[in-house]
């Protein structure tokens, strides 16, 4: 990067979660297992669950309007929106799309970033790249799973582990005198 980058902060976030708690004592019932073999090995005892049929686009639009209003940015001021899921609503459209569909965000351009685990810290340092070089001076970070729709429901390995919800977070040039940055 050039000495002329900008230096980048977190302008607002917000988030979105499913109304369905799952607790380890409802998945025990369906599953060859119980609560004190899930507590003890992965410290979880209850995970969000959307409603059947719901994609990652409606918890990410949602988190993403939350992170708007923090931030006080219209929607129109939005330059890119990175989505980060691994299971999206669909090959195409790209969740990203769709969300800038939802939320009116006209100028943006966007896409998916698959990453897994680790594909919200992706969008984040990729999104933080453009805003640094100009390229975008709004630049929204989504990262929204729907796992129980890509997940086995049968398999203990993994039902136990997944959840549902998003994240987002507004990311901006810093101004003269700020101390939020990336």
């Amino acid at each position: 990067m050039s000495s002329r980058a900008l230096k980048v902060r977190f302008a607002g976030v917000g988030s979105s979660v499913p109304e369905r708690v799952v607790t380890n004592e409802e998945l025990s019932e369906v599953l060859d297992t119980t609560d004190e073999w899930i507590t003890s090995r992965t410290g979880i005892r209850e995970r969000r669950y959307v409603e059947p049929g719901t994609g990652a686009s409606v918890h990410g639009a949602l988190a993403a309007r939350k992170a708007l209003e923090v931030a006080e940015v219209d929607p129109s001021d939005v330059d890119l929106i990175i989505c980060a899921t691994v299971s999206p609503d669909y090959i195409i459209p790209s969740t990203a799309a769709l969300i800038q569909r939802e939320l009116g965000c006209k100028q943006a351009g966007g896409f998916d970033l698959s990453g897994a685990c680790c594909g919200y810290v992706y969008a984040v340092d990729t999104a933080a790249r453009f805003v640094a070089t100009g390229a975008a001076r709004n630049a929204l970070v989504v990262g929204s799973e729907v796992m129980t729709a890509v997940s086995d429901p049968e398999d203990r390995a993994t039902r136990v582990l997944f959840g549902d919800a998003a994240s987002a977070a507004l990311l901006q040039p810093t101004q003269d005198g700020e101390s939020s940055e990336i």
